[in-house]
Parts: C-alpha cells; sequence; structure tokens
C-alpha cells in the first residue's frame, strides 16, 4: 500500500511539468512544432545510422582461408597459430582460433579455416563472408596448371558475392608450396588467373541484366569494355608466395613470412 502511494505520488509531481509543456506547445506556430519533430526525427536516424556503421566495422574481425581441397589450407592454419608442422586431413567443417599479427598495435583477428570440398565451401563462405575482414585465397602453386579453371570459378563466385563486394575485404592469394620444384610463380598464377576470370565473365556476364550490374546477389567483375585485372577491384588485392611445409621438411620451418607480413597489415 505504501509503495503504491509512492508510485502515485511521483506521477503527480510531474503533472505540472506536463501540462506546462503541452501549453507551450499549444502556443507555438504548427510550423515550428513540426520544424521541431522533423530535427528530432533526423537525430534520432542519424544516431542510428551511426551505431549501425560504427557496428559493421568492429565485428569485421575474421580472417578466412579458403581455396580448393588440399592447397594446404589446415597446415597453414596451424602453421600461423602455432608455427608447428601438423599432419593434417580434409576437412569437412570450419576450425577457428584467435591469431595474434605481429605487429606493434598486437592486433588479434579470429582466422577461420573453411572447408575446400565443392560440395561445402560455398556453404560455409556463406556463413562467414560479413565477418571478413579479411581473405587468404590458397593456392596449390605445384599442381595450378591442372586446377586453374576450378580455382578461377571459386575466385569469380567470391569476387561477385554482393557482401564481399561491399564490405571489400583485403584478398590475398597465398601461392602456397612453393618447396615443390614445379610450382608456378606469384606473378604467372595472378596472370593467368586474370585471364581465365575474364573468360568466366564473358561466359556468365548474360545473367547480369540489371543497370547497376547485379542480379541475384551477384556484381560485375572489373570494369566493363575492358579486360579483367585485379586492379580494377574495390578491395586490395595481392598475390604473395609461401609454402606451409617449408624445405626443411616436417622438422623444418614454413616459410609464410611474407604471409604474416601481409596479416600485420589488414
Amino acid at each position: 500500500m505504501e509503495e503504491k502511494t509512492n508510485v502515485e505520488m511521483q506521477e503527480n509531481a510531474f503533472e505540472p511539468y506536463i501540462e506546462f509543456l503541452r501549453k507551450q506547445l499549444e502556443d507555438q506556430d504548427p510550423v515550428f512544432v513540426i520544424g521541431v519533430v522533423v530535427a528530432l526525427a533526423v537525430v534520432v536516424i542519424t544516431c542510428v545510422f551511426l551505431k549501425y556503421f560504427l557496428t559493421s566495422k568492429t565485428v569485421r574481425s575474421a580472417v578466412l582461408l579458403v581455396g580448393l581441397c588440399d592447397s594446404g589450407k589446415t597446415l597453414l592454419f596451424s602453421r600461423l597459430l602455432s608455427g608447428k608442422f601438423k599432419r593434417t586431413q580434409t576437412s569437412i567443417t570450419d576450425s577457428s582460433a584467435p591469431y595474434k599479427v605481429k605487429n606493434d598495435r598486437s592486433n588479434t583477428w579470429t582466422l577461420i579455416d573453411l572447408p575446400g570440398h565443392d560440395s561445402l565451401r560455398h556453404q560455409y563462405l556463406e556463413k562467414f563472408k560479413s565477418a571478413a575482414r579479411g581473405i587468404v585465397f590458397v593456392v596449390d602453386s605445384a599442381i595450378f596448371q591442372k586446377e586453374v579453371r576450378d580455382v578461377a570459378e571459386f575466385l569469380y563466385v567470391l569476387l561477385t558475392d554482393a557482401v564481399i563486394a561491399r564490405n571489400a575485404p583485403a584478398l590475398i592469394v597465398a601461392c602456397n608450396k612453393q618447396d615443390v620444384t614445379m610450382a608456378k610463380s606469384a606473378k604467372l598464377i595472378q596472370q593467368q588467373l586474370e585471364k581465365e576470370l575474364n573468360t568466366l565473365r564473358v561466359t556468365r556476364s548474360a545473367a547480369l541484366s540489371s543497370q547497376d550490374g547485379s542480379v541475384g546477389g551477384s556484381v560485375y567483375l572489373g570494369k566493363k569494355g575492358r579486360d579483367f585485372e585485379f586492379s580494377q577491384l574495390q578491395m586490395k588485392v595481392e598475390f604473395l608466395e609461401c609454402s606451409a611445409r617449408g624445405t626443411g621438411g616436417d622438422d623444418g620451418d614454413a616459410d609464410i613470412g611474407n604471409l604474416e607480413r601481409s596479416l600485420a597489415k589488414l
């Protein structure tokens, strides 16, 4: 009973102020009142937009390791985290762990290794793409010539995805297995991928019918009327050479210094 009385007293205490505010609004020009309401609405909308914008920047703290099966993603994942060699097998699910970059800021990203099997990789890319700050696309340099079409098709799907194109995470194409004698160089892999992606763009361009070049969640790759080059993309793209296995075998160190330095710049 006493609590109810206290609540009623508090409500009554505000009544004079509410009545005063009501009279003030009634005395004002309607145009002025509308202006005040519009101004308040603009402030609220701006606050909501800023909250969304700042939040979208902070949540993208993942680095995705993607690529075809047997490209060396999982061993690279292990090397980046612990520096140790680890026997691996084809992944059927994702693996994630905090990764502390090697720079003065000591930033920590979430490193996520995605399955490379054709029936799984698109599903897991869809799951994590919104959180990507950077994407490491791992290529098997030793057998790249045999896989160039498959590599290009997966890369095409990734680069024409509307969410990835909008967020523009940094793309690092890690040309792995450079310890193998027949491995292709990063420069050659870049040139051949540009040619293959240009061909894919021509064969699939008929599906891109809207004025802004997007349809069905995809965007047009590169610039219209010009042969495709990675330099045309909004995202930062870097090709580098590495070897998760290294030249010293199972007990040796990995040759991933270039990759670590690139991750430190994210």
